[in-house]
């Protein structure tokens, strides 16, 4: 069973998330952050994940605290899930079209963390969201699941519409890389035989 659950309690935020790998994209996600709801309903329904996410956190500050602790715990709940990675695909990519935006995602469930997000995002805000807070997450999300993370914008020039072309392609280069890759069976895929 490629399930997770985390619960993450910090004076700045209390997070609890469940996921399931191999489901079909349902999600019920509540940060108390519209947008970012918003996004990580993309996140599950296009990586085929079910994920539960709720979250409470000091957002009369701002959503900075929040989104970022997301990001930890979610990042946590995919390493889990994924176990040892045995028979996994480990790499996906993605370029996702969508209106103006065009985004390329590529990633490696390596256990290196390292994110490279050249998203450029034209505005300081989406709606009350602030735009910079994109990169916190997937910075969080990519140090705490292990992820080697490229998201690079190759056009665009709505902040909507790239914000939510690359969450898009992360959850589609993420559903590709923890599908069971048929060929190797329950193979570690790396030449070191751990990942």
């Amino acid at each position: 069973m490629r399930k997770a659950t985390i619960s993450r309690k910090t004076a700045e935020t209390e997070i609890t998330v469940e996921i399931d790998l191999d489901g079909s994209g349902q999600y019920d996600n509540r940060t108390g952050v519209g947008f970012f709801d918003h996004m990580l309903d993309q996140l599950s329904r296009h990586s085929l994940i079910d994920m539960t996410l709720h979250a409470a956190g000091d957002l009369h500050i701002d959503a900075h605290h929040t989104v970022e602790d997301c990001g930890i715990a979610l990042g946590q709940a995919l390493l889990q899930a994924l176990g040892d990675k045995r028979g996994i695909t480990r790499y996906g990519e993605c370029h996702l079209a969508m209106d103006d935006a065009q985004v390329r995602c590529a990633l490696d469930l390596s256990g290196r963390p390292y994110l490279v997000c050249n998203l450029d995002l034209p505005t300081d805000r989406i709606g009350a969201f602030d735009t910079e807070l994109v990169r916190e997450f997937l910075q969080a999300l990519a140090t705490h699941g292990g992820i080697t993370l490229h998201v690079d914008r190759l056009h665009g020039f709505n902040s909507h519409h790239i914000a939510e072309a690359a969450f898009k392609a992360v959850a589609r280069a993420l559903r590709q890389a923890v599908e069971p890759d048929p060929r190797k069976g329950d193979a570690i895929p790396s030449t070191k035989g751990a990942l």
